[in-house]
């Protein structure tokens, strides 16, 4: 499946200088490492991680673009991500709560605490964006169960 075949809505720049693309290959593949950490590792996130190296081999590498696209556990989140902005709402609770686990360690743990309030304002900031997304793509009704009043 190629970049454009996955929904891709908007053009990706390939960077001319050669130096410029392997530091962004190099990016991506670092990212791409820590995402898969983050599968088997509960509190290393993964979409996020992917993310970043999405952005980087757009700008670096059709291919491993495309690759990353199609991988069979990573490519259908970041499709979606990429078509509808999109975050699920399994990604949206595990953010919600790393963030607040994080913050209740600091908390615990005595940190400073000009510390918990600059982390805690981050952690306002991403937490509103995540809830400023929407949670499954526009072309998905809702199932019958939610629209009779279930939760």
């Amino acid at each position: 499946m190629s970049a454009r075949a996955a929904g891709s809505t908007w053009q990706t720049a390939v960077v001319p200088s050669r130096a410029a693309r392997y530091m962004y290959v190099a990016v991506g593949m670092f990212f791409v490492g820590l995402g898969a950490l983050g599968v088997v590792l509960p509190v290393v996130p993964t979409t996020p991680f992917l993310l970043i190296s999405l952005w980087a081999f757009a700008r670096s590498s059709h291919r491993l673009e495309a690759w990353l696209l199609a991988h069979r556990l990573f490519g259908p989140r970041l499709v979606e991500w990429r078509k509808h902005r999109v975050i699920p709402w399994s990604v949206k609770l595990t953010a919600w709560g790393s963030m607040l686990g994080s913050l209740t360690l600091m908390i615990i743990t005595g940190t400073s605490l000009v510390a918990i309030i600059g982390a805690g304002s981050v952690m306002a900031i991403g937490a509103t964006y995540v809830a400023s997304k929407p949670s499954r793509p526009p072309s998905v009704p809702l199932s019958p169960e939610r629209v009779e009043g279930g939760p």
